[in-house]
């Protein structure tokens, strides 16, 4: 069989010409019906859509990502929603299928980036989850189908240029895998292994008691960090991330990054930013951006005039003392580390925004201090012995 080729807009960069993806194996798993991928469009694609259905995998729910920049700003499986959260990610009294819940969870971890995203899907695409994405600023989905009617609404989107793909569920790629960095090729075996129940057996603190829904946010964790760049550490909660620290040098950064993004959505909730009220026609963007303004505590005058601007009536701030004492209701969020936790530094870190349960790979040389420290904070936490490094 013949490779196929799909010929893309451009390379990682407008200048960059020759981008192309291909197939040594014939058909390509994957079809565009709708729009002209990129070259990034496809590395959030193709990565994206492997979070999404191993979640599936491990969990058995429907499940979502949602990616930007070759990392997830959110995953999550499908839960119902509490009218607080329907208020906070816009969704209303809007009927929701299981999917469309995922796909709201995974864009609401930190819907100010999620601007612009690649939606991941693991179910065929319904007409209600067809709905949410058309009213989101999203640039693409990919899926194992869509039904003909969810196909119509998000072809129209983007004047008709919203990138559409669907992919084969079927596919196994090939046990080795390549890279090809400065004219040189490296080869490594593909990571194939899936999270399950069964990395969650070595619990080595004090406290030895998982909830069953502790264990779901532990493996929405590990297989969400398996598809973020390095050092990364997350903080999940009801089946969905709610904070994502990718990409730092130090894992106390990542730890930092994710915890601030998850005060952030639990901020989101606060009844004053539940009151904010906007004029007729805001769209949902700016009403995000608005939103973030008004959490934030280090605007100039001329930015606060602006965000007052931004409402119907002038908004109620919240204190750092408000803020705090919100964000000590926060409890029972599991945070899972991409590899072994170094310090208790993140421990301590973790702890201020509500961490019960912690997931890592453990065998670090101090070991024995951070789980002194989870114990200290009456924190339960698993070595599950699997590092999920990804570059």
């Amino acid at each position: 069989m013949s490779p196929e080729t799909l010929h893309l807009r451009y390379g990682m960069n407008p200048h960059q010409g020759a981008a192309a993806l291909s197939s040594s194996e014939g058909d390509l798993p994957i079809k565009v019906l709708n729009g002209a991928p990129g070259f990034i469009n496809l590395l959030d694609a193709l990565n994206s859509w492997q979070l999404a259905i191993e979640l599936k995998r491990a969990v058995g729910l429907p499940s979502a990502s949602c990616f930007k920049h070759v990392s997830p700003v959110g995953a999550a499986v499908a839960s119902p929603l509490s009218d607080t959260l329907r208020k906070a990610w816009f969704v209303g009294s809007q009927e929701l299928s299981p999917l469309a819940t995922a796909y709201v969870r995974a864009r609401g971890a930190d819907r100010v980036s999620a601007y612009g995203d690649f939606a991941a899907l693991s179910d065929t695409v319904d007409v209600s989850t067809a709905r949410v994405l058309r009213r989101e600023v999203s640039d693409a989905v990919i899926a194992p189908g869509y039904e003909p009617e969810a196909l119509e609404i998000l072809s129209g989107k983007k004047g008709g240029r919203y990138l559409i793909i669907e992919a084969d569920p079927d596919f196994e790629p090939a046990e080795v895998e390549s890279r090809d960095v400065f004219g040189m090729r490296m080869e490594q075996q593909r990571d194939s292994r899936i999270p399950s129940m069964d990395d969650l057996a070595n619990v080595v603190t004090a406290t030895q008691v998982l909830p069953d829904s502790a264990k779901i946010d532990m493996l929405v964790s590990m297989v969400a960090l398996k598809y973020t760049q390095s050092n990364s550490v997350c903080l999940a909660i009801d089946g969905q991330i709610i904070g994502m620290g990718a990409g730092q040098q130090s894992r106390i950064h990542c730890t930092r990054l994710a915890a601030s993004k998850a005060e952030t959505w639990w901020l989101r909730q606060h009844p004053n930013v539940m009151s904010l009220e906007f004029p007729r026609g805001t769209g949902r963007p700016d009403r995000d951006n608005a939103i973030d303004q008004f959490l934030s505590d280090d605007l100039t005058d001329e930015e606060e005039t602006a965000m007052g601007s931004t409402f119907t009536s002038p908004p109620s701030r919240l204190s750092s003392e408000a803020k705090r004492e919100w964000i000590g209701e926060l409890t029972g969020v599991t945070l899972g580390s991409d590899a072994f936790i170094p310090f208790r530094d993140n421990i301590d870190r973790a702890a201020k925004t509500g961490v019960k349960y912690v997931v890592q790979a453990g065998n670090s040389l101090r070991d024995a201090d951070v789980i002194t420290a989870c114990d200290q904070y009456g924190m339960a936490m698993v070595f599950n012995g699997v590092r999920l490094f990804h570059h």
